[in-house]
């Protein structure tokens, strides 16, 4: 088990190394792209080169970008399809061009046409995807707090998505505040428990290949993205020390997408405190 951090990457994707090395970091994630914008810049091919020279001299790994906020597979619109389909096919480029995982992103909302009509959307979108894009890299679906019809606050969806694909390079990201506000009581050993037995069964376990590691300002499935720093919201340091010892993530790396005490993101005294966590239950 590692424990990373989502770190910024302005004046360079290389800068990302020094950012996690001061606070700490193991792994990290990175935005490939501004996430508000469907802009994207050309990254040249020596900072990708030594961007790969970056992870092998620092040993900070596994890298995940995390695709644009403004994507959505479940859209009603067919340029905002088009344009989600374009921003992921061009993040899963840059992310095996400079030795990242995967993509992490967001599936989006169906705004309240239903889940399963636009399933087989969906699906159709992520093949596309899927065949214009290197094969050394996995699309990461990350499971939604449930707000505004989003897709993937139920395993269930995921595992639909996921089946109905039936791709190997489809994985999940496991975040979870989204998991708590969704009603996945991951703050309680035994409903922990149940949850990633639930997991198991819907998505499979051989598929979460990351933990967005975010405390909880809402209660229990109250349905609203909100990150909390390790230990001031719902969720709670207990709570986190039973995540930590379950066995599902015994070897994912945990990213940190935290306010920080300082309200600049994720920072060394919340790296420290999942390391201290990781150390007390045995994790490490």
């Amino acid at each position: 088990m590692k424990i990373g951090a989502h770190v910024g990457s302005s004046g360079g994707l290389t800068t990302a190394f020094e950012r996690a090395q001061a606070i700490g970091a193991e792994a990290i994630q990175i935005f490939g792209a501004p996430p508000q914008t469907w802009r994207r810049r050309t990254i040249r091919e020596e900072e990708c080169e030594a961007f790969r020279a970056g992870i092998a001299e620092t040993g900070i790994e596994p890298v995940f970008l995390h695709g644009p906020y403004l994507i959505n597979l479940a859209t009603d619109s067919e340029e905002q399809l088009k344009k989600s389909t374009d921003a992921l096919t061009g993040d899963l480029q840059l992310a095996s061009a400079i030795g990242a995982q995967g993509v992490i992103f967001h599936v989006g909302s169906h705004k309240g046409a239903g889940f399963e009509t636009r399933l087989p959307q969906m699906v159709k979108a992520l093949k596309l995807v899927l065949k214009d894009t290197p094969d050394d890299v996995w699309i990461v679906l990350e499971n939604s707090a449930g707000q505004g019809g989003s897709v993937g606050s139920k395993f269930s969806e995921l595992g639909a998505i996921i089946r109905k694909t039936n791709r190997p390079r489809l994985k999940v990201c496991l975040d979870t505040e989204h998991a708590y506000a969704a009603g996945y009581n991951l703050a309680d050993e035994k409903e922990l428990a149940k949850a990633m037995k639930e997991f198991d069964k819907e998505v499979g376990l051989d598929r979460l290949v990351a933990v967005h590691a975010n405390d909880s300002k809402i209660p229990l499935g109250g349905g609203v993205d909100r990150h909390e720093n390790i230990g001031k919201g719902h969720i709670g340091r207990a709570g986190f020390e039973a995540i930590l010892a379950h066995p599902a993530f015994a070897e994912q790396p945990l990213l940190l997408e935290v306010p920080g005490l300082e309200g600049e993101g994720p920072d060394k005294p919340n790296v420290d405190l999942l390391k201290r966590i990781r150390k007390k239950v045995g994790a490490s």
